[in-house]
């Protein structure tokens, strides 16, 4: 079985539920393998970067992943529980020719996954991706697994995890005047993922007081009901507390979420508006541009066009704003879900440490409330459904799904807008429709969803 184009990797790496294809052990092992050669290739000596999520199963992955790259004559180091932005740094920032992360982000702990970096700190390009697959399917082919012997345990080398909290620490020039004024107390809700291991770290390195929650994980606790998917949780905590704002990250905490001191959630548009304002008005704003999503808010659009600054839509993933934002020069890119990406560094990927960062600097600095900054944005009613599908058949393909978007379109037109796309890391079809009643937004998001369940429900 060949690939003709990528089957295994998606938006966000190769995912699915971790012992079952394409992350069962032998297809993991030759994963690594694949990858090692295709990095030998490049690289002589090559070496990699390693770090996993809290999940139970992502130490065995990491171990065997490592034991095929190992075959390919790739060295593993691995820096144990780490963030996917922390492995992108190091990736970077070392002698590695390349970094990988073992985790699934959002998704329930019985997923897992599996991402690569770049020794340049970016996730590999498409047509990498390809020709890793290409080797994977030719591997299974020949029923190629490599040897059975039991994989060996990978410990971590120490000093790495505590290179990247320096190196985020070193992004904080928030003062103690500052702190004091604003009695910057924060809730931090790690999702009981990769930020359990080092926000407390990091924010002590800031001199931020802030009080953590779901930072004990288990092996099976990541994600559920908390962090950046439930940021009502952190919310609701922030206005129990009495805290100045609240941070909530999602399992390997490459994104981030707020909330207010009255306890109301700020999503990504919201952080994108604030810090290109800031931005702006410090003239690091490379050529008065910022990019979104297709799922970026009209309100975000309409506000930033009144501070001169325009919104360029790129697909949704933090990959796809990432190629935009390359190709416009922009220094800023977002996306609704918190995955803020800066280029006026030398950051490579979405980091939801380094946003929670740089957002807290600006209300330091401010000395205002973080509501306060951003009370001029106006959201468009939205709603997101989520429809599960068995395939994902083109939508254009589908008659009664193709009339559902045209109707919606034709009666919106102007006051509203109709995204209809495909999730690339799980089985569902994602329906998003905004518009200026909540009414039509509605009818218009279950006529779109009712019709994808109809044709491709799973």
């Amino acid at each position: 079985m060949k690939a003709g184009k990528r089957t295994l990797f998606g938006t966000d790496g190769i995912r699915g539920m971790a012992g079952s294809f394409p992350l069962d052990e032998a297809t993991t092992r030759i994963i690594g393998r694949a990858l090692g050669h295709y990095l030998a290739r490049s690289h002589a000596g090559a070496r990699v970067v390693m770090g996993e999520d809290t999940r139970e199963s992502s130490a065995w992955l990491a171990a065997t992943a490592a034991a095929g790259l190992n075959e390919a004559g790739v060295a593993v180091e691995s820096a144990g529980v780490l963030t996917t932005p922390g492995v992108a740094y190091l990736a970077r920032m070392g002698t590695f020719a390349a970094g990988v992360v073992i985790s699934a982000s959002h998704n329930p702990w019985t997923d897992n996954g599996i991402k690569v970096f770049g020794h340049d700190g970016y996730k590999l390009a498409d047509a990498a991706e390809l020709e890793i697959e290409h080797e994977i399917f030719e591997l299974i082919e020949k029923n190629n697994a490599g040897k059975t012997a039991p994989v060996p345990s990978l410990p971590a080398t120490s000093g790495l995890h505590q290179a990247y909290v320096e190196w985020l620490a070193g992004h904080w020039n928030g003062n103690e005047k500052q702190r004091k004024a604003l009695g910057l107390k924060i809730v931090a809700d790690c999702a009981n993922g990769a930020a359990s291991a080092l926000a407390g770290e990091v924010f002590a390195a800031c001199g931020i007081e802030a009080q953590l929650i779901h930072h004990e994980p288990d092996g099976k606790n990541i994600n559920e009901n908390c962090g950046a998917l439930h940021p009502e949780v952190v919310a609701q905590e922030v206005k129990r507390r009495g805290a100045a704002l609240g941070v909530t990250f999602d399992g390997d905490a490459d994104r981030c979420l707020f909330a207010d001191s009255r306890g109301r959630v700020v999503n990504g548009d919201g952080v994108t508006l604030l810090v290109a304002r800031q931005m702006k008005a410090r003239n690091r704003l490379a050529g008065d541009v910022v990019v979104g999503t297709t799922m970026s808010n009209m309100g975000l659009e309409a506000v930033l066009r009144r501070e001169g600054i325009r919104l360029l839509r790129a697909p949704v993933g933090d990959k796809y704003v990432l190629e935009e934002m390359q190709k416009s020069g922009a220094v800023l890119g977002g996306e609704q879900s918190g995955h803020i990406i800066f280029r006026d560094g030398d950051a490579t990927t979405g980091d939801g440490l380094l946003t929670a960062l740089r957002v807290l600097q600006i209300v330091a600095a401010s000395g205002k409330r973080l509501e306060d900054l951003i009370s001029d944005l106006v959201v468009f009613p939205q709603v997101i459904k989520n429809v599960r599908v068995r395939e994902k058949q083109p939508l254009e393909q589908i008659p009664q799904v193709k009339r559902a978007i045209e109707e919606a379109e034709h009666q919106l037109e102007g006051d509203g807008r109709v995204v209809v796309r495909y999730s690339g890391t799980e089985p569902l079809a994602r329906v998003m429709v905004e518009a200026a009643s909540e009414e039509q937004m509605r009818r218009h998001a279950e006529a779109i969803a009712d019709a994808i369940q109809n044709a491709l429900g799973a």
